[in-house]
């Protein structure tokens, strides 16, 4: 099926909270990465999300230029056409943009996307990620207002952080703290600023102990309870229906399975998943080498196997691999045999 549509987009999202479950949101940095989410979202009958961070993109520009903003643009176009032949329906996102990196990342973006809506197309991009999460808040919500607009515009959805995220991703890092969990004050903010949908559409990454990266289930303090107390508070401030905000999870590698399902009870309908498929896809490809050590190397002068160094032929594993874990991902959050519906 064709990349969504801004309007299947916002019906996803809504069909995502209405009905329990949340989208995996996958981090890609290949086209081989890209297929094996395709793959993956086939499988288990599931839309999702495909997304590319700044050093994603970067990636996907050549290691020896900087076109980051041309990076993101060739992994939407590549998508764009090889999503055709897939049974499902995935959006697209960009995930993590620093202020220090909006003028060569989002921005860029927008104008391409803009130029595309001018010209009778589709925007590029269903979503786009501003991580306001190393500035004040006032600061973080004073651009998410300026940046809203253009969004709403192209009919894209903003994707805001309102407290920090520990950990470590693509540059952006904090530290292990108490500032890790959002208040219902800092909620409060957030919507007096950006509205409640009537200003443009928006997901907001309330945080509740997240930590990016790798971790051991019980070595951080994830308190999914609090999306529910800060919803319940935004529903009786402002006279909406339970879970006025969409939210999305990050840094979930290590989360328990209650964990998870508690966070979607209360209005979660985006997780990213980075590291789980990063770890998946390499694992694959690290078997593959020291499997078929004397096929992929020419060791002691003799002619390896072609048919093992090539790289297709780990490749294909690598992505089965990595597919694996997205099946997974799908089964975890519900999305699983919901494309579609």
């Amino acid at each position: 099926m064709p990349v969504a549509t801004p309007e299947q987009y916002a019906a996803m999202l809504d069909s995502a909270k209405a009905n329990a479950f949340a989208y995996p949101a996958i981090n890609v940095s290949s086209s081989s990465t890209i297929n094996a989410v395709l793959q993956g979202l086939a499988e288990a009958g599931s839309d999702g999300i495909i997304q590319v961070t700044t050093g994603g993109a970067d990636f996907f520009a050549g290691q020896s230029v900087k076109n980051r903003a041309g990076g993101a643009i060739a992994f939407a176009r590549y998508v764009t056409e090889v999503a055709k032949a897939y049974p499902i329906t995935v959006a697209l996102h960009t995930d993590h943009c620093p202020k220090d990196a909006l003028d060569g990342f989002v921005m860029p973006l927008l104008e391409a996307s803009e130029e595309e809506v001018r010209a009778g197309r589709a925007p590029l991009f269903q979503s786009h990620m501003w991580d306001g999460s190393a500035v004040p808040l006032e600061e973080n919500l004073e651009i998410a207002k300026q940046i809203l607009p253009r969004t709403a515009a192209l009919h894209q959805i903003l994707e805001v952080e309102i407290g920090v995220v520990g950990g470590e991703e693509d540059g952006v890092s904090h530290e292990i703290n108490d500032q890790l969990y959002t208040t219902l004050d800092d909620a409060i903010a957030t919507v007096e600023a950006l509205g409640l949908g009537e200003q443009g559409r928006y997901m907001a990454a309330l945080t509740f102990g997240n930590v990016h990266g790798v971790y051991k289930p019980g070595n951080v303090r994830l308190r999914p309870e609090l999306l529910g107390q800060i919803q319940a508070g935004l529903a009786e401030k402002y006279g909406t229906g339970p879970k006025p905000l969409d939210l999305v999870f990050h840094g979930g590698s290590g989360s328990t399975d209650e964990e998870i399902a508690e966070a979607v009870r209360n209005g979660v309908v985006k997780m990213n998943i980075d590291t789980d498929t990063q770890y998946a896809y390499t694992r694959s490809v690290a078997h593959s080498m020291f499997s078929n050590y004397d096929g992929v190397l020419k060791v002691d002068g003799e002619v390896g196997n072609k048919k093992v160094y090539d790289p297709r032929s780990w490749g294909k594993t690598a992505e089965t691999a990595m597919a694996a874990r997205v099946v997974s991902a799908t089964q975890q959050l519900g999305s699983a045999g919901w494309s579609g519906k």
